[in-house]
């Protein structure tokens, strides 16, 4: 990553080459007013763009001859960030919650845990059903995966598996999704 100083101000560029950075001898040109001038020297170019009192950048560099806009760079990355920061809101994140039960949990009290899974499947979050061993409840692992098939047969009607129940060391862990056709 260089950094260019230009009006006072640290610029930081990632892709783009600017102004002297630009190594070929001739480009294609397009103007502020998106006008194509066609191939020029690249000192001409720069001259243009010295006149105008902006920037030339290489926007398309492995074109032949290399392609080059003059432009306010500063602007053109505040542009391009303000783009990306919009583009990161409409992004949608997918929330991840847990249960957690033991074996020994009675049907009482996993109703409670399911009545919760059930309200986060239907906010559109996934769901791991996280079964948890201690001592000597391990060695019966049919406990908890029957109690995991009962919790998914709970939920089918808005929820589907997307990961079936397997161990994990000393847990046995099943993931519920929200089903995209299934509604309330």
């Amino acid at each position: 990553m260089t950094e260019i100083t230009r009006k006072d101000t640290t610029i930081s560029t990632e892709e783009y080459r600017i102004n002297q950075q630009i190594r070929a001898r001739e480009v294609r040109l397009i103007t502020d007013t998106n006008e194509n001038v066609g191939v020029v020297p690249i000192q001409k170019a720069l001259q243009m763009a010295a006149d105008r009192e902006l920037d030339l950048v290489e926007v398309a560099p492995t074109a032949v001859p290399p392609v080059c806009k003059i432009m306010d760079f500063g602007k053109f990355l505040y542009e391009r960030a303000k783009k990306d920061r919009e583009a990161r809101k409409q992004q949608k994140t997918i929330e991840v919650k847990e249960i957690r039960l033991r074996p020994k949990t009675d049907d009482h009290h996993r109703s409670f845990k399911v009545r919760d899974a059930r309200r986060w499947i239907e906010e559109g979050m996934k769901v791991k059903v996280r079964i948890r061993f201690r001592g000597r409840e391990i060695t019966y692992p049919e406990i908890a995966r029957q109690m995991l098939e009962e919790v998914a047969v709970e939920l089918n009607d808005i929820a589907i598996v997307e990961q079936s129940p397997n161990m994990e060391g000393r847990t046995m862990l099943m993931v519920l999704a929200p089903a995209p056709d299934k509604k309330k």
